[in-house]
């Protein structure tokens, strides 16, 4: 079975690549968002997971709070969304070659952890996506969590929802690292689950309001495990 995970991983982590290539090259070519939802589902249908959705979106979500364990998050809620996303992210990932080309052409948020000037800049450029109707979603935890329990939150979330009174609406994954995990060398395709919390306005006058919707997230993470077992 781990042999056969090993082959699955290299297959999909071939397809990944393929996929950015190809939203790159097509870019300059289609309106956003077509060419990221183009290669988040070219590699959904070619590494064949799937999706459980519980709960529903909210059409007039601004922000998506999402938890983070795997490579596979990104195109997980490309393809269970229409919305036109702008992701925020650390700066030195857009520093990466090639991956950051695919952030950094579409638009996609850079945040550089502890600067008072990288904060201004991230105020503006959340302004100025949230003018062209498009739904900022981070991984609040700021990495990867492969234990099942979630890393504290960082504060940037509630910065851009507190300053534009932004409507918030949390996801929750389920195991996504027990599909696709890079550290091991493992993919194995599944249903991967997906929950959609109830939104709700970001309020400044509650400073825990974050805190609060980790330990919310944390709560309906261990209950959907405890039901896949």
């Amino acid at each position: 079975m781990k042999i056969l995970a090993h082959i699955n991983w290299a297959y999909a982590t071939v397809i990944i690549f393929i996929g950015l290539t190809f939203s790159i090259i097509m870019y300059p070519i289609l309106p956003r968002p077509y060419a990221r939802k183009f290669s988040a589902w070219f590699i959904r249908l070619s590494i064949f997971f799937s999706t459980t959705i519980k709960g529903s979106e909210d059409p007039d979500a601004q922000m998506f709070l999402v938890n983070h364990q795997s490579d596979l998050d990104i195109c997980v809620i490309e393809t269970i969304t229409n919305k036109d996303i702008t992701w925020v992210a650390k700066k030195a990932l857009f520093e990466i070659p090639f991956f950051g080309l695919a952030m950094s052409m579409p638009e996609d948020i850079e945040v550089e952890r502890e600067s008072k000037t990288s904060l201004i800049k991230l105020l503006r450029a959340a302004k100025d996506r949230l003018k062209k109707k498009r739904v900022i979603t981070i991984f609040p935890e700021g990495t990867r969590s492969r234990s099942g329990k979630m890393l504290p939150f960082k504060s940037g979330a509630k910065v851009i929802a507190n300053q534009y009174k932004l409507k918030v609406q949390p996801i929750v994954l389920v195991q996504t690292a027990q599909c696709y995990d890079i550290k091991r060398f493992y993919y194995m395709p599944k249903s991967i689950k997906v929950v959609f919390l109830d939104s709700f306005v970001a309020d400044k006058n509650n400073p825990d309001w974050l805190k609060q919707l980790r330990e919310k997230m944390q709560k309906i993470y261990d209950i959907e495990l405890k039901g896949e077992k």
